[in-house]
C-alpha cells in the first residue's frame, strides 16, 4: 500500500457482529479539523511534532488524568492488550432486536463465523465476519485500533454491501469489562450507542450493543452476540486466496500493489507558501489483501533526518459507488483519519478530499500508479483555488523487494 496520502467512506455504525440497525448515519467524526491529520502527515517527521497541540483541540482528545494529591498525576493503565482475548476463530450466535427504542421485542437470529487477528504489532486488530439468517447472508469487517495517547480502543465497522466505515465506538476496559460509546442518529433523533464486552473467558465472550435516547439514563439492547471459540479452525481462518474471487473487476484495482516495497519519500516542508525546501525519508510498506479483496491493509515504516514514522492504512472498496477510500492512523495518535475517495482509470488511481490547512479550506488530490511490474509512484497535491492549480507536496517512489504472497493474511 503506497501511503503518503492515505485516504474512506462512512456507513452504518455496526461493530463486527452488528447489523445495520440505524437508518441515518453521520460521517465519522473529524479530528476537530480535517487538516490536523494532513498537518500531522507533513509535520510528523519534524523534531517538534504538532500532535500535542492538536490533541487539545481535537474532538477525540484524551480525557484528562486525575491526581490523588492534586500535585501528582495518576499513571493511566496501558490497555494495548485488552482485546487479546478476541484473537482467533469463533462461532457467533447473533440476536438483533429490530426497533429497541420503541419497546419492540421483534427480533431475528443469525449464526456465523468470526475471525480476528492482530496487525500493526498488536496496536490494531482486523475482524472478518460471515453469518447467515432469515434475511440471508451477511459479511462485515471491523478495525479495532488502540490509541496510546488516550489509552482507549476504537472499533469501526464496514458492511460488505456498502464498503464504508461507521462512526467508531470508543472506550476502554476495567477489570475485564469493556465499554465503548458513540453518538448517532435514528429516525432523525440523536441517540447514544454503547458497546459492552463481557463474560470473557479463554473460549467464550459476549458483545452487546444498546441504544439510549435519554442521555444514558436507560439503555435498550439492540444487538447481542455470543461467541464461542472454534477449536477445529486455524486461528487465521481462510486466506483470501482460498475464497471465491469477486466478479467486479474494479475490486481488483489495487491488486498490483499487494506485496512488500521499499519506498523513498520526498516532501515539501511548507506547502502553499512558495517554499522550495524538500526533505527526504526512506522506508518500507507492506500491503496485504483482507476481506476477500474488498479491502487491503498497509503497514508503513520510514525514517529520515527528522525522525521515525509508522502508519497503518485501511483501504475499502465500495461496491455501490465502485470507488475506493483510504483511512490511516499513526502510531503516536492511533485515531483514524477522514477519508480520501476516488477510483482508477487506465490503471491510474485518483482520489480527492476537502480539508482545512493552516486555517484555509483546500482541496487535496492523491494519485497512485504502477510504473512497471516492480516499481510504482504516488503523489499528493494541494489546491487553494478550487482545483484551478495544484502544488505537489509529497512524492513516493516504490520498488518491490520480494514475492509477497497475494492475498495473504
Amino acid at each position: 500500500m503506497h501511503a503518503a496520502r492515505l485516504c474512506v467512506v462512512h456507513s452504518h455504525h455496526t461493530h463486527g457482529f452488528r447489523t445495520e440497525s440505524l437508518r441515518t448515519r453521520r460521517s465519522r467524526r473529524k479530528l476537530s479539523h480535517r487538516g490536523l491529520i494532513r498537518l500531522f502527515q507533513l509535520a510528523a517527521f519534524g523534531t517538534t511534532l504538532l500532535a500535542t497541540s492538536w490533541a487539545a483541540d481535537s474532538g477525540n482528545r484524551p480525557l484528562p488524568q486525575t491526581s490523588n494529591t492534586g500535585a501528582e498525576q495518576q499513571t493511566t493503565r496501558d490497555g494495548q492488550h485488552d482485546f487479546d482475548f478476541n484473537i482467533g476463530v469463533w462461532h457467533t450466535h447473533i440476536k438483533r432486536i429490530l426497533n429497541p427504542l420503541a419497546g419492540s421485542t421483534e427480533s431475528y437470529e443469525m449464526d456465523g463465523t468470526v475471525t480476528v487477528r492482530k496487525v500493526w504489532a498488536g496496536r490494531a486488530q482486523i475482524e472478518e465476519i460471515e453469518a447467515d439468517g432469515p434475511k440471508g447472508h451477511w459479511e462485515g469487517l471491523t478495525l479495532f485500533l488502540y490509541n496510546p495517547e488516550s489509552h482507549q480502543w476504537s472499533q469501526t465497522f464496514a458492511n460488505s454491501k456498502q464498503g464504508v466505515l461507521s462512526v467508531p465506538l470508543v472506550g476502554s476496559f476495567t477489570n475485564g469489562h469493556g465499554e465503548l460509546y458513540s453518538q448517532d442518529t435514528v429516525e432523525e433523533k440523536s441517540i447514544l450507542v454503547r458497546g459492552v464486552w463481557s463474560d470473557i473467558t479463554p473460549d467464550a465472550h459476549r458483545y452487546e450493543e444498546s441504544y439510549s435516547d435519554d442521555g444514558g439514563k436507560t439503555w435498550k439492547a439492540a444487538f447481542i452476540g455470543s461467541l464461542t471459540r472454534d477449536s477445529k479452525s486455524a486461528t487465521t481462518g481462510l486466506s483470501d486466496s482460498e475464497r471465491p474471487s469477486s466478479a467486479d473487476s474494479k475490486q481488483h484495482d489495487f491488486d498490483w500493489d499487494i506485496g512488500s516495497w521499499k519506498m523513498h519519500i520526498s516532501r515539501l516542508s511548507h506547502p502553499l507558501t512558495g517554499s522550495k525546501t524538500w526533505s527526504e525519508m526512506d522506508g518500507t510498506t507492506v500491503n496485504s489483501k483482507v476481506w476477500n479483496g474488498r479491502a487491503n491493509l498497509a503497514e508503513v515504516e520510514a525514517d529520515g533526518a527528522g525522525g521515525h514514522l509508522e502508519l497503518l492504512a485501511l483501504r475499502l472498496y465500495n461496491p455501490a459507488s465502485r470507488q475506493w477510500s483510504t483511512n490511516f492512523a499513526t502510531s503516536k495518535v492511533g485515531v483514524l483519519s477522514v477519508p480520501c475517495i476516488g477510483e482508477f482509470k487506465n490503471r491510474r488511481g485518483e482520489f480527492y478530499d476537502h480539508e482545512d490547512f493552516n486555517g484555509r479550506a483546500i482541496l487535496v488530490r492523491f494519485r497512485i500508479w504502477p510504473v512497471s511490474g516492480d516499481t510504482a509512484q504516488s503523489e499528493q497535491a494541494f489546491s487553494d483555488d478550487g482545483g484551478k492549480t495544484w502544488e505537489t507536496n509529497w512524492i513516493n517512489k516504490y520498488t518491490r523487494v520480494n514475492d509477497h504472497t497475494v492475498g495473504s493474511n
